[in-house]
């Protein structure tokens, strides 16, 4: 439960991030926010995604560990080595949200400043500036590749091992309770990444402004009510 502790932890401080504050603008008359209320959710809210992302994909070689090499489970998957990959994934994801925070608040601003959003998300901000953003969007789609295109490919490798372990269980028995320990998590990446693909690798003049508002309402608040749902079910 160490890993799924973590995740627990990164969906209640994401849903924290957002969620206060997207009520307490729906609740002005002029539904705006302070800029520098943006930056805060910009960078703790794609943080905290960024470090789900990889959150994820070392859950998926723990359940890899746990099917495919059972009796060295304990020697594979040590306290140490748990505590280094929970590291990593927040570590990672919080540097990468400073990186893309800072190289999106320098662009100047056009216009009204006004989004018309739910969340302060990059790809939103980007859309505002005044100059040339190729580099931005590149930076973007790079970061975008790490953690969400590496990730979901180490988990895809993961989960068709463990499918080829599972087939070569010969009793039924044994193979829904190899299958019932990866399925509360397939389910989750399915959720998750399907949603964050959705936002930051869709080109974005094919993306209408509602579908955006909804994927960002999506997986910033709903996935991770239903995260807790998903496991207390399995269990």
């Amino acid at each position: 439960y160490f890993f799924l502790s973590n995740l627990s932890c990164v969906d209640i401080c994401l849903t924290t991030s957002v969620a206060p504050q997207l009520l307490v603008t729906m609740n002005k008359k002029d539904k705006t926010m302070s800029y520098g209320g943006c930056v805060a959710q910009l960078y703790v809210a794609m943080g905290l995604g960024s470090s789900e992302c990889i959150l994820l994909a070392v859950m998926a070689y723990d359940r890899y560990a746990a099917v495919c090499q059972p009796l060295h489970y304990t020697t594979i998957m040590h306290p140490q080595l748990c505590a280094s990959l929970a590291s990593i994934a927040w570590l990672s994801g919080l540097i990468t949200s400073l990186i893309q925070c800072s190289l999106t608040v320098q662009l100047p601003l056009c216009g009204h400043h006004k989004l018309d959003h739910i969340v302060c998300e990059v790809p939103v901000l980007i859309k505002l500036a005044c100059v040339d953003t190729t580099f931005n969007e590149v930076e973007l789609f790079v970061a975008s590749v790490v953690f969400l295109i590496v990730p979901m490919s180490l988990i895809l490798v993961s989960y068709g091992f463990i499918t080829q372990a599972i087939l070569r269980i010969k009793l039924a028995a044994g193979r829904r309770k190899a299958f019932g320990t990866c399925s509360s998590h397939l389910v989750v990446v399915i959720i998750f990444y399907g949603t964050i693909i959705f936002m930051y690798l869709q080109p974005a003049k094919s993306s209408s402004k509602n579908q955006g508002k909804f994927v960002s309402l999506f997986y910033t608040i709903v996935t991770p009510l239903l995260n807790p749902l998903i496991y207390t079910l399995r269990n």
